[in-house]
């Protein structure tokens, strides 16, 4: 715009910005060329855990709670968050950070399901087939609502 003759404030107009940042891109596009057109993206905030800690949390997700202490026999993310900051491993650690940490690494697990347990030979004998002691019962007269009058 500025090459075609356009002012400084009627392109801060037309883009709805300031008229002190178009002149300071007109200058520095001037200065350093068509590099100063393209965004700096950012990669976001620079990562707090490091990748040593990173590997042990992958470690400890793939160990029983149980051989570290803990009274359960899976971990889910909040307990597995809660041991790594309890432990000293982070000072501080959202949730989702260690989702994030573990679906990099390629660390997954499915959640226990619960279930009766089976029989321990230990157990009483469960009453196999008892339905068959049951016998059927006789229809009783009387006990149909149809009868000849059409009812």
């Amino acid at each position: 715009m500025s090459a075609q003759g356009q002012p400084a404030p009627d392109i801060a107009h037309l883009l709805k910005t300031s008229e002190d940042y178009v002149r300071d891109v007109i200058h520095a596009f001037h200065d350093r060329g068509f590099d100063v057109l393209d965004p700096k993206w950012s990669g976001g905030a620079p990562r707090r855990i490091d990748e040593q800690t990173r590997d042990w949390i992958c470690v400890i997700a793939r160990c029983d709670p149980r051989f570290l202490g803990r009274p359960f026999s899976c971990w889910s993310l909040a307990k597995l968050r809660d041991y790594l900051i309890d432990a000293g491993y982070v000072t501080t650690v959202s949730i989702e950070t260690v989702r994030q940490i573990l679906h990099e690494r390629g660390v997954s697990w499915q959640a226990t399901k619960t279930w009766k347990a089976g029989p321990t030979p230990t157990s009483p004998p469960r009453c196999a087939g008892s339905w068959t002691s049951t016998t059927t019962r006789p229809p009783t007269a009387g006990s149909c609502a149809w009868t000849s009058s059409g009812r």
